[in-house]
Formats: structure tokens, C-alpha cells, sequence
């Protein structure tokens, strides 16, 4: 039989097995739940910071915290979507604008970000080719244009200060004076509590905004709402019993991430189907969280910048040829495949750091140890398991042309 025959054979397989899925886009982590399970307080508290926008009044900042997966980004936007519902009933113009700002080419440069918004509320702005300043005119024009009340949300925000600093920030909350009947806001969404700390005390105080904290879901939390994902996304009785409890339990033990929770419920059932089972056993939640671990990985990697990559891929060659890693030795053969991927290596010290960041991502452990008089050093090792430290090798040997 032929490779295609079997293709044939086992996709006409597929579609002849029942699914166990009733509507696996109740399963994604974009879906948005009309009922959004304990969250009633922020809903509540949000609602009330943005509500003098109906009245045409000029509401607060507000920056919303919480660690990744707690609802922040699926409270927002429902408390939006309902207050344009409202608004288009009323008298006074509403407008809302969501940016997120870890999208690439999205909000990595001043000029992106603004022309972004710009476009956003109906301006012709180019990708690129006009000053910056002639960028900004044309976004405060639009946002006269506009008039009324225009809320600006900014997910990931701390990923944007990062990236091009607070001036941008600044400039929003003081262009009010200068924009007659039109009000802006700005909603701040960010999974790092601390970042206002590392802003210019002028935009922190021009800012004046309001926080609402978004504290992790709890196991029992996570547990009713993957029931609620579960009853739409699922056929009647695909679940043994403990798949629930098992995905709260571990997603609970990692920060209460909701969408972690998901995601181990999703991908068990894609498993259990793919061996054309009719049930989703406890088993498969094991085999779901330790591929979306090895997922997780290479995705940090493919994220991190270019030496950040050639120090890992470093790493890997010497780890594959036995004995302890030490720093030392990873910044003498790091000089070497950088030069062999045609880029000027970086100092000692930025590899140091680089290193320190892998650690702290958790896709290598670095542990200080102690060369008596000779000073200290770190040991470096990797424990990823084989088939992922061989598909990161892979990844980078081919983008760095290291073969």
C-alpha cells in the first residue's frame, strides 16, 4: 500500500469515528464566556471606574494586575462590550480601542504604537516613512475627530514600557487639554505588579490611576469553570471521572492559571481522540501536561533574542559532550558559533546575564558553586529530556545556518 493510501485510509478513519468534542472552540483559551465565573468583584469594580463615560465625563486610569491566566484581558473586554452596548443607546459617543503590545510589529516602537492606534480610529497612517511627530498629529486628529469618550486598553503594558520607555504614556494622559470635546483613558493590563515602579515619577503622577487586583483562581475555582467549558465542549460523558479535578489541581499548583487549566483539558482530549478512544481517562491529563511543558519550552526559546539563542545552543553542544558546564568554558565556545553565525560576540558579563535570564525561564539550571580561593562560578546543566533538547538544537542550528 502506498503513503498515499494510508493517508487516504486514515483520514477517511477519522472522519468516520464519533468525536468526543461537542465544540472544542469552548476549549480555546480566545473563548469568551457569557457567564464569567468568579470574577463578580472586578467585573463590578471596573464597571464603576468606567461608567462616567456614558455621561460623556472623562473617567479614571486604571492599571488591572494579576498573574497570567486570572481573567484580566476576559473581564476587560466584557465590561467594554457592554458599556458600547449601553452607549449606543445613549446620547454621548463611545469609542474603545484594544492594543496588545506584545504582538510583534505591533507596539515595538513608538511610531508602530501610535500609528497603530491611529489606524485604529480611522486615520490613514503607513507603516513606516513619516516622522514621528507627523505620526502623533495624525493620531490626535483622529481622536478630535472622534469626540466623545475614546478608552484606550494597553494589554501587556509592562511589555510596551519595556520596549519604548513611558514617554508614549506621558504624552496620552496630557493630550485632554488639547483635544476639546474628546476624553481619553487609558486601561493598563499587566501580569507584573511592580512595573509602575520602574516609571518616570511624572507619568506615574500624571497618570493617577486606579488598580484592580486579579488574584489567582483557587483548584475549586478552576474546577466549576472547567465544568462550565466542559458541558458546551464536550460530549455528554467523554470525561472519567477525576479529569476535572486532576487539570484544576496542577493548573492551582501553578499559579492558578486558568488558561493552563484549559489547555490540559483540550489537549487530553485531543490525545484520547487521536488513539480513537471514546473517553478521556486521568492518564491522558499526565501526557497533555507534559507536552505542553515541552510546547512551553520551545516557544520561551523561539521568543528570546538572538545571543540568548546562541548561548543556549552553546550550552546544548557542550552538555552533549559530557562533564560540567561552567561559564568559562560557555563564553569560550559562545565567541566561536557567534562569529560562525556572522554576528560580533557579546562581553562576558551580558553572557552572564543571559545565562542568569535561562535559569530564571526555566530552560536551564544554573547553580553557583564554590572554587575555594579560585572564587565561584556557576555549574550549568539542562534536564529537558532528549527529544526537546534535540528539537531546540534543531531550531537554532537551522536559523543560524550552524550546521
Amino acid at each position: 500500500m502506498g503513503e498515499d493510501q494510508k493517508l487516504q485510509d486514515k483520514f477517511s478513519q477519522y472522519l468516520e469515528n464519533e468525536s468526543i468534542f461537542n465544540d472544542k472552540d469552548v476549549l480555546s483559551t480566545n473563548y469568551k464566556p457569557n457567564d464569567i465565573l468568579h470574577r463578580e468583584d472586578q467585573i463590578e469594580e471596573l464597571a464603576s471606574i468606567l461608567a462616567p463615560s456614558l455621561k460623556g465625563n472623562d473617567p479614571s486610569n486604571v492599571f488591572i494586575y494579576g498573574t497570567v491566566g486570572t481573567g484580566k484581558t476576559l473581564v476587560v473586554d466584557h465590561v467594554c462590550k457592554e458599556l458600547k452596548s449601553v452607549a449606543e443607546n445613549g446620547e454621548e459617543p463611545l469609542d474603545t480601542v484594544y492594543i496588545n503590545c506584545k504582538m510583534k510589529k505591533v507596539a515595538d516602537t513608538e511610531y508602530r504604537l501610535t500609528a497603530k492606534l491611529a489606524r485604529e480610529l480611522g486615520a490613514d497612517v503607513p507603516s513606516t516613512g513619516l516622522p514621528t511627530e507627523e505620526v502623533y498629529d495624525r493620531f490626535f486628529e483622529a481622536l478630535k475627530d472622534t469626540e466623545g469618550v475614546v478608552i484606550i486598553i494597553l494589554d501587556e503594558i509592562d511589555s510596551l514600557i519595556k520596549k519604548i520607555g513611558d514617554d508614549f504614556l506621558y504624552n496620552l494622559t496630557r493630550i485632554d487639554d488639547d483635544l476639546g470635546s474628546t476624553k481619553v483613558s487609558v486601561v493598563g493590563i499587566s501580569n507584573d505588579l511592580n512595573f509602575t515602579d520602574y516609571m518616570d515619577a511624572r507619568v506615574k503622577s500624571s497618570l493617577s490611576e486606579e488598580e484592580i487586583i486579579f488574584p489567582p483562581y483557587n483548584a475549586l475555582e478552576l474546577k466549576e469553570i472547567l465544568r462550565q467549558r466542559a458541558e458546551d465542549g464536550f460530549v455528554e460523558g467523554s470525561l472519567d471521572d477525576g479529569v476535572i479535578s486532576k487539570c484544576s489541581a496542577l493548573a492551582a499548583s501553578e499559579h492558578g492559571d486558568a488558561r493552563r487549566a484549559i489547555d490540559l483539558l483540550r489537549v487530553a482530549g485531543e490525545l484520547s481522540e487521536r488513539d480513537n478512544k471514546s473517553k478521556v481517562t486521568v492518564d491522558y491529563v499526565d501526557t497533555a501536561q507534559e507536552k505542553i511543558e515541552k510546547d512551553r519550552v520551545v516557544e520561551t526559546v523561539q521568543s528570546q533574542p538572538k545571543h540568548s539563542q546562541l548561548t543556549l545552543y552553546t550550552i546544548l553542544q557542550l552538555s552533549n559532550n559530557g562533564g560540567n558546564v561552567v561559564t568559562g568554558d560557555v563564553y569560550s565556545k559562545y565567541k566561536d558559533i557567534a562569529r560562525k553565525a556572522g554576528t560580533d560576540p557579546l562581553t562576558q558579563r551580558r553572557i552572564s546575564d543571559l545565562i542568569d535570564e535561562l535559569d530564571m525561564l526555566g530552560v536551564i539550571e544554573a547553580q553557583v558553586v564554590s572554587k575555594g580561593r579560585h572564587g565561584r562560578t556557576r555549574k550549568i546543566s539542562m534536564d529537558l529530556g532528549e527529544h526537546i533538547e534535540s528539537k531546540l538544537d534543531d531550531i537554532i542550528t537551522d536559523k543560524f545556518y550552524l550546521n
